[in-house]
């Protein structure tokens, strides 16, 4: 799948808004906040339940690696989630 058909796909269910369980939420996190070298998702089944969380990393930016793209949208869609959220922007990450 094309990386802007991924991001189309996946700004389309965010828009939604929340419609309920199982939610699936992306955040992004990178060194600076211009590049995210790490994305992670997490699957939360029911209310009140813990979130399973799986994280994917790239030496360049996630938002544009079509693998991790198209990853995304294959476990939104096989999670059947009701409800997608993305944190907006990139979380910086600090290292000491």
């Amino acid at each position: 799948m094309q990386v802007d058909k991924a991001k189309k796909r996946i700004a389309k269910q965010v828009g939604k808004g929340f419609r309920g369980y199982p939610l699936v939420s992306l955040e992004y996190f990178g060194k600076t906040p211009d590049s995210a070298t790490e994305v992670i998702i997490s699957f939360t089944m029911e209310e009140g339940a813990d979130p399973q969380k799986q994280t994917f990393v790239t030496s360049g930016d996630a938002r544009d690696d079509e693998t991790i793209q198209s990853t995304l949208v294959k476990i939104i869609e096989r999670a059947d989630a009701k409800t997608v959220t993305e944190i907006d922007g990139i979380t910086t990450l600090n290292e000491n």
